[in-house]
């Protein structure tokens, strides 16, 4: 950790300022919610990465405090538990490096925290907050279930014959329980992993951070472990009822890792062939299909490893923390 002074103070400060500001936006506009509430997570990212967890931490507190004061409890939690504090952990996982000579690799290199281990913290992050965000709202099958009724409701007012049956309601409502989770998960977990990898590239550019420009399509991958956390939320959501919706969770932030990777090996595929924009293009637009997005889950647990980076010269003292990276 970088020493705390009056520069890393402000920076930390402004870095909750904007955060909160970004957050707050994101929950007042329609249109640019999603990109707003991903740009959140950028200054404390920065802040993190730049100049160190003390200053990331700082901007976490301002950034909840701001949200209490101005906003509500809810909003709070779930601005730093779904995206500040896993964004300010992340930070601080990107400064982690080591010897390389300690893991077996050449003398006078810098290993780097995998971006594989730092997927698993990120995929077990977002699901942890999203069970703390759950439980405290209260969410369940009979919540799901009143969205579903309110949302027949509407659209029955407007138009009596799209009127559903009650079996098929109670089969929406099973569903869309499950769900949300799954959904949330999956787009906490690409919407926080592009915050990182756009602000790595902000701190690298500025000269704010050593850790060198990594190949995405090539480091990105799931650590090989995380098959068994996908593989045990999956069975967990045929549990039904709580532990059903936690798997669910679990499930959605994992399989949006899996889903990063396999589209990484899809760029390292395409790379250097006439038709690779073209490609590139069409799979991104397929994803909102279920059945693409699967087939970009697959692909990413087909290939697990951890690929490390390195870089010249001996890791500083704020990255060299071997207790905390074991």
């Amino acid at each position: 950790m970088k020493t705390l002074n009056a520069k890393t103070l402000l920076i930390g400060v402004l870095s909750g300022v904007a955060a909160f500001a970004l957050a707050y936006g994101a929950g007042v506009t329609v249109v640019f919610s999603t990109l707003l509430a991903a740009a959140s997570a950028l200054p404390i990212l920065i802040a993190g990465l730049g100049y160190g967890l003390a200053p990331a931490i700082i901007g976490i507190v301002v950034a909840g405090a701001l949200g209490l004061a101005l906003a509500s409890p809810f909003f709070a939690l779930y601005t730093l538990a779904v995206t500040l504090i896993p964004a300010g952990w992340l930070s601080h996982l990107g400064n982690l490096a080591r010897p390389a000579s300690e893991i077996g690799g050449p003398e006078g290199q810098t290993a780097w925290y995998p971006i594989a281990d730092i997927m698993m913290h990120l995929c077990t992050a977002v699901t942890l907050a999203l069970i703390v965000v759950g439980a405290v709202a209260g969410y369940g099958p009979e919540t799901a279930g009143q969205l579903i009724d309110a949302f027949s409701a509407a659209l029955t007012t407007q138009n009596p014959e799209l009127a559903a049956d009650a079996e098929t309601i109670a089969q929406f409502k099973g569903m869309f329980a499950v769900l949300l989770p799954m959904v949330q998960g999956a787009t906490s977990v690409i919407l926080l992993f592009v915050a990182f990898h756009f602000a790595s590239r902000i701190a690298i550019a500025s000269g704010l951070s050593t850790r060198p420009r990594e190949d995405v399509a090539r480091s990105l991958r799931m650590h090989q472990n995380a098959l068994f956390v996908f593989l045990g939320a999956l069975v967990a959501t045929f549990f039904g009822g709580t532990i059903g919706l936690i798997g669910a969770a679990c499930l959605g932030a994992f399989g949006g890792g899996f889903l990063l990777a396999g589209l990484a090996r899809m760029h390292l595929a395409a790379r250097g062939k006439s038709w690779a924009v073209p490609v590139i293009i069409l799979s991104y637009l397929s994803l909102i299909f279920t059945f693409p997005a699967l087939v970009f889950v697959t692909m990413g647990l087909l290939d697990t490893r951890r690929a490390i980076a390195l870089s010249p010269g001996a890791p500083t003292d704020a990255n060299n923390d071997d207790d905390e990276r074991n």
